[in-house]
């Protein structure tokens, strides 16, 4: 009879970078093959905070060897998962599928016994149940927020909605690049004008962020939106510490009031393979809306970033909001992949 394999979690902050290499490899590949993003970048990332023994989260092992790992991070009363991830079961008929042959104690006669590997998914849920766990009962967290890019929509759904968290699905769309020879026509409203990205825009672009996002159903899946505080340090982890690919101020633009010199609208966007961008931020002022400005703006970064040498680009979406979606769909956008943002939020007593 086939018996499941057991697998040890234990903290993460207990292993080496050297350790998890092949997971981290391996997930490469799947961000590769299924978003065209290429990991190398947050894995060596990832690799120094492991080596400082600072990252919280888990890891898991069977027979002495790491399958799989979740990590999280925190920001004051919040923690954020930042990614669960285990290494494919090997097909049933591979050299490397785990069989044991094991004594019977009553006669001394061998007797064959096969030794089922967990699934990546079992992995990943067992290190999953030990984050809610931990997070979960820990009194100075409020609120946690997870968005699993990479995991298909459903794969977790079930033991995140268990554990309490509200489950929203995500879109991750694609638009292929061709035939963008020449700079999209600047019409603009009277009174604005378009500019390339600049580094004293950070502070401004936190205001317009949290302006444009107030009531957004965004700003209930990453809290950062709320606040301009928050929006400034969702800005400086994509900008200044490549949390999401690359930045490239080539492809980054915003639209100016030219009478008050605000920021009304901006678009942000990221190399996250040499074939791939990907815009991280795209937000219009909501006095400034139904003028074509996000149109314009996905126009002028789409044509930068294949004068870059991409072929394509990406960006995410909410699914419920379905006036975006049907702007991206009209500019060429198909969706390549759905994924779910979870958000548990402790309740409050008066």
């Amino acid at each position: 009879m086939a018996s499941t394999a057991s697998i040890e979690i234990l903290d993460l902050r207990h292993f080496a970078a050297p350790v998890l290499r092949p997971v981290l490899d391996a997930e490469g590949e799947v961000w590769k093959q299924r978003l065209h993003w290429d990991y190398r970048t947050s894995a060596r990332l990832l690799m120094q905070y492991l080596d400082s023994h600072m990252l919280p989260g888990y890891a898991a092992l069977e027979d002495g060897q790491v399958t799989g790992y979740a990590f999280c991070v925190y920001e004051e009363t919040k923690a954020v998962i930042g990614d669960v991830f285990a290494l494919p079961s090997p097909p049933p008929d591979s050299p490397d599928h785990h069989s044991t042959t094991e004594l019977n104690s009553v006669d001394g006669a061998q007797t064959s016994a096969n030794r089922v590997a967990p699934s990546a998914h079992q992995i990943e849920e067992t290190l999953l149940k030990h984050l809610f766990e931990t997070l979960l009962n820990s009194p100075q967290l409020d609120r946690v927020e997870s968005q699993l890019l990479l995991h298909p929509s459903g794969a977790h759904a079930q033991i995140f909605r268990e554990a309490g968290f509200q489950v929203f699905r995500r879109l991750f769309l694609v638009q292929t690049l061709q035939g963008l020879w020449n700079p999209p026509r600047m019409d603009l409203p009277g009174g604005l004008e378009v500019r390339a990205w600049r580094d004293e825009d950070l502070s401004p672009a936190g205001r317009l962020i949290s302006e444009a996002y107030l009531d957004h159903p965004d700003s209930i899946i990453n809290d950062q939106y709320r606040s301009v505080n928050g929006s400034q340090r969702f800005l400086n982890n994509i900008v200044r510490y490549s949390g999401c690919g690359v930045f490239s101020a080539q492809v980054s633009y915003v639209v100016v009031e030219r009478a008050s010199r605000r920021l009304v609208a901006l678009v942000l966007g990221s190399r996250v393979s040499p074939e791939s961008g990907h815009i991280t931020q795209l937000c219009v002022h909501p006095e400034f809306r139904r003028g074509g400005l996000a149109r314009l703006l996905l126009s002028v970064c789409a044509f930068h970033f294949m004068r870059l040498g991409a072929t394509e680009i990406s960006l995410t979406v909410t699914e419920s909001n379905k006036q975006a979606i049907d702007l991206y769909r009209s500019e060429g956008y198909t969706c390549a992949h759905a994924f779910d943002a979870a958000v548990w939020q402790r309740e409050m007593i008066s």
